[in-house]
């Protein structure tokens, strides 16, 4: 399975759906709280190109946020991106 992180921070509802989806996945990831530390959050942002929370990627492929996390799981595509 494919490595996968999520750049969080504990009060988004985003971040909470986008855990939760993984969870029913079984996925098991790397959250990175950038809520606190401001470092973090500036390399989620060098990372990502984008400043909101969450920020997920799987393998070395940027999927987005939430919303594009679950747009890949409607079409389909998600398992495939996280067994590679």
């Amino acid at each position: 399975m494919a490595d996968t992180t999520i750049y969080l921070t504990r009060w988004c509802p985003f971040c909470t759906r986008a855990i939760a989806l993984l969870d029913s996945k079984q996925v098991e990831y790397t959250a990175i709280d950038v809520d606190a530390n401001p470092a973090l959050r500036q390399e989620m942002m060098t990372r990502s190109e984008r400043r909101t929370v969450p920020q997920i990627f799987i393998g070395e492929t940027h999927v987005g946020g939430c919303d594009e996390l679950f747009a890949l799981e409607r079409e389909g595509k998600l398992d495939a991106l996280l067994s590679a």
